[in-house]
């Protein structure tokens, strides 16, 4: 599966920016979807994941409560919407697929190319 990340931009803080993934090669449902993101010199730090048919998500704890996980299997896409934008959230973020409901990258086998947000104070 080839997915590709959009939405990113500069945004205030306290703003709201919302990140698609479009999927493309296999139908995106046969995967758990992950969001992750780096900031340069740092680790790839998990995010947000969703099971197949989306009942169960789960977050990172920096993000809960402001970040929603979605998808939408017949569009072959899945979303992040992030509100309550802090600078700290500054980075790039990916989405990922794979077969386990968990935060590791490395259950993740695919990956988008990445799309930077970036949050002023």
């Amino acid at each position: 599966v080839q997915l590709q990340a959009s939405g990113g931009g500069l945004v205030q803080a306290g703003g709201s920016l919302r990140l698609s993934c479009a999927a493309s090669g296999r139908p995106v449902s046969s995967y758990i979807m992950g969001w992750f993101r780096q900031v340069p010199g740092k680790e790839r730090e998990f995010v947000a994941t969703i099971s197949r048919a989306g009942a169960s998500t789960y977050y990172a704890d920096s993000v809960k409560g402001r970040f929603t996980i979605s998808r939408d299997n017949a569009r072959n896409a899945v979303y992040l919407q992030m509100n309550s934008l802090k600078p700290e959230d500054t980075a790039v973020y990916y989405c990922a697929a794979g077969g386990n409901f968990v935060r590791l990258p490395r259950e993740y086998d695919y990956w988008g190319q990445g799309t930077l947000v970036t949050v002023s104070s």
